[in-house]
């Protein structure tokens, strides 16, 4: 039974934890999860852990306001659970602590319990009752479990009684030295300890925060940037932040029993190109310290890092070198550079895979899965030609990957001539034929033939950002081949069905089984089509992602919409000569009709040259070309994107809608014509 409540319970989440629950659309889950899972009591199982660890991260708020983390050892028992509501610790902040100042009765405290070696944590915040000689006991306001991501494994040993002062020096400054700015930057591992104010009582957090060593980066200002990376959606410390932009730091030395403590102001920042260029970032917070206290052999502990240390969720995220190569990157998206075969790879007698990493120094662009990759070869005749091939990986994979079957001069070429070593042309990825893998409707894929390889990028993603939020989209993917010997990915497909735990299934299907074994090599024998489908799986709640040749995605596309599929939930990519004709669907206003009947003077700004368009020059693409440029395309029908131009003066029109997204200021100039009643255009060419 649990004690008489002291405090009355309080609403699971302050406002600054909505707040963001809010802005990233988990408020309403969180609402009744919190309800679930965050008690004013301990569970017999937390109570138990507490018991077991010999150390525990504590945090407090000093009598300025400032909050201060730091830990306290005192070996396995030094902490004991009476009652459900009541946690007594053997122990306190040693005298020239910081965060000894807010252990006084009737002080916020919070407490995170944490096994290094295990992953185990679970989080406590609460009251101090009673704070005298060396001991503590804290009133559960609210007890917690919290996932194991981000740690780091260390096996842990006792050097020194825990009871013994450390006789070590403390040293205090308004700055981060020399030293300080070392250890930070090898850490992979820190914890911060937050407060906010509710109503006519304080709530204490102190959290865990791990990555790559490096990943906090400190500024020539002092300016500490960390990445936020996917967590269990409380927002404590975060959400405390955006309240009241305090916060407290520790950084432990492993293996000397050094604790760096700082104190100062933090602030949450949501909008930066910084996010995007990090791996694993779903946001940034900044803190700049305003105290420092590095505490000389403060811990009796010391820790050493296991051979398998590194957690899975870690190995995921970036580091602040490859986010700077990322930005450098994409200030070069705009133009060609040169990407090295790393390897090449067999997939099947007829698909090659090609690694490639940039080899200019900067690092890539980061990609949508689903997205294709603008190349330029030359042949040996010495002609130019560019193409567009999916990129076959997941954004979070190293390096890009373009996976290219054997068809065609530009593709036997590659086949033939390429190899590991060899540097070939590519611009920044682009297309909208991408999945967002965090969404809450099941996924459904179907392809056939080549058509795999955007498909495959976007499997890969939602596995991975399932393996790193450990909420998975539950997907099924249909492939089609005519014979087993065509059918690339099989290990690679089998492999992240296994790491999905259950989320992802697949189905083989093939045209031709002569050699094939049913079970061991295919699901189903035959085309997908409805039929088909209605086999394995009921065409209801399901968002669905097709790519195969025109006729297979056609035909497909039709199916699904008589079974009632609605055309916005149907996302498809053609390959060939020709694009989807879709049915009920609602397009943006294109500039489309006839083209001017007279001529139009055409100014290409970039390269300087000028060239008068007729009614029989065709596309602007063609002037271009007539008059000696040579422009980025690759369709020639306005599917890929490639030739997207800056519009800088005048209007154009299309004969067709074109598949590929046009913005405002853009112009597919691989079909678009001047419109009527233009009397000039200007390029960015």
């Amino acid at each position: 039974m649990s004690e008489s409540l002291t405090m009355p319970k309080l609403p699971t989440w302050h406002p600054g934890e909505t707040a963001i629950q809010e802005k990233v659309g988990v408020a309403d889950k969180m609402e009744q999860l919190g309800r679930r899972v965050v008690r004013d009591f301990m569970p017999d199982q937390h109570r138990a852990f507490y018991a077991q660890i010999p150390f525990v991260v504590l945090g407090s708020v000093d009598h300025r306001g400032d909050a201060w983390a730091t830990l306290l050892a005192g070996g396995a028992g030094f902490i004991a659970s009476p009652s459900d509501r009541l946690l007594d610790i053997a122990a306190r902040p040693d005298p020239g602590d910081p965060a000894r100042e807010g252990t006084r009765a009737g002080d916020a405290v919070g407490l995170l319990g944490i096994e290094l070696h295990t992953r185990r944590r679970n989080r406590v915040n609460g009251i101090l009752r009673a704070s005298a000689g060396e001991g503590m006991r804290v009133e559960v306001d609210q007890s917690f479990g919290n996932c194991p991501q981000y740690i780091q494994l260390r096996d842990a040993t006792m050097v020194r009684d825990p009871r013994a002062p450390s006789g070590g020096a403390v040293e205090e400054g308004a700055g981060l030295d020399a030293e300080a700015r070392r250890m930070i930057a090898a850490a992979d591992t820190f914890f911060v300890a937050s407060y906010a104010e509710r109503g006519d009582r304080r709530q204490v957090d102190v959290s865990h925060r791990g990555g790559r060593a490096g990943f906090v980066r400190v500024d020539a200002d002092g300016t500490l940037t960390i990445p936020d990376f996917a967590g269990n959606l409380f927002f404590a410390t975060l959400g405390n932040i955006l309240l009241n932009g305090r916060a407290g730091l520790v950084f432990a030395d492993f293996a000397t029993g050094d604790l760096l403590q700082m104190t100062g102001e933090a602030a949450l920042v949501l909008d930066s190109p910084e996010i995007a260029a990090f791996a694993g970032a779903e946001r940034l917070w900044t803190f700049r310290p305003r105290r420092v206290v590095h505490r000389r052999g403060a811990l009796p502990l010391r820790w050493a890092f296991r051979a398998e240390g590194w957690a899975p969720t870690t190995l995921m995220t970036g580091d602040w070198r490859e986010a700077a190569d990322r930005i450098r990157a994409a200030g070069l998206a705009a133009g060609w550079r040169p990407f090295r075969v790393t390897r090449t790879v067999e997939e099947s007698r007829a698909v090659r895979s090609f690694h490639l990493a940039p080899d200019d120094g900067a690092g890539i662009v980061p990609h949508r899965a689903g997205q294709y990759l603008p190349i330029r070869v030359t042949l040996p005749d010495g002609t130019a030609h560019l193409r567009t091939y999916t990129l076959s990986v997941a954004p979070s994979d190293a390096g890009y990957r373009i996976s290219v079957k054997r068809d065609g001069a530009v593709s036997r070429h590659l086949h033939d001539a390429v190899r590991a070593g060899d540097v070939i042309e590519a611009r920044a990825p682009a297309g909208t034929f991408t999945i967002d893998a965090q969404a809450p409707r099941p996924a459904l894929m179907l392809a056939a033939g080549i058509g795999i390889t955007p498909l495959l990028a976007m499997l890969r993603h939602v596995v991975a950002e399932g393996l790193r939020t450990g909420r998975f989209r539950p997907t099924t993917l249909v492939y089609a081949a005519r014979t087993k010997a065509d059918r690339p990915f099989d290990r690679e497909l089998a492999a992240l069905a296994e790491a999905a735990n259950g989320a992802v299934r697949i189905l083989r299907v093939l045209g031709d089984d002569a050699g094939a074994q049913a079970g061991r090599d295919y699901e189903a024998r035959g085309r997908i089509d409805t039929a088909l489908l209605g086999r394995f799986l009921a065409l209801a709640d399901q968002d669905v992602y097709l790519c195969g040749p025109p006729a297979f995605t056609q035909a497909l596309y039709d199916g699904l919409r008589g079974a009632g599929i609605a055309d916005a939930r149907i996302h498809a990519e053609a390959f060939g000569p020709a694009s989807l004709a879709r049915t009920g669907q609602t397009t943006a206003a294109l500039p489309l009709g006839p083209p001017s009947d007279g001529p139009v003077p055409v100014a290409f700004v970039t390269t300087g040259k000028e060239a008068r368009w007729v009614p029989d020059s065709g596309s602007l693409l063609d002037l271009a070309e007539a008059r000696g440029l040579s422009p980025a395309f690759s369709c020639r029908e306005g599917r890929c994107g490639t030739c997207r131009t800056r519009l800088l003066r005048g209007a154009v029109t299309y004969p067709e809608p074109p598949a590929a997204t046009v913005a405002e200021n853009e112009v597919l100039i691989c079909t678009a014509r001047p419109a009527q009643g233009t009397e000039a255009l200007q390029l960015a060419l």
